[in-house]
């Protein structure tokens, strides 16, 4: 079985990056939603069981919050430094 021919061009790196960047905003976004959601659900729960457990969880909710907004951070300073 022969091998498959090499690539011709190489991919552009400039699209790559925009990619990166793009895929990382979009996990900073995601995460920081997660995190919000998990520490001001608690609120709106009505079973007392059920707000007790996620009450719990502060501490992803918390982590998920600045994880997402780490994410967020470093998009826009690879934003930035490229213009």
């Amino acid at each position: 079985m022969p091998l498959p021919n090499a690539p011709t061009q190489k991919p552009n790196n400039s699209n790559v990056r925009a990619q990166a960047n793009n895929e990382l905003l979009i996990k900073g976004i995601l995460c920081t939603l997660i995190g919000l959601g998990v520490l001001v659900s608690p609120y709106f729960i009505t079973s007392p069981g059920m707000q007790g457990i996620v009450a719990k969880s502060v501490l992803v909710g918390w982590f998920a919050l600045v994880l997402g907004l780490a994410f967020i951070g470093l998009y826009l300073r690879r934003r930035l430094s490229k213009s």
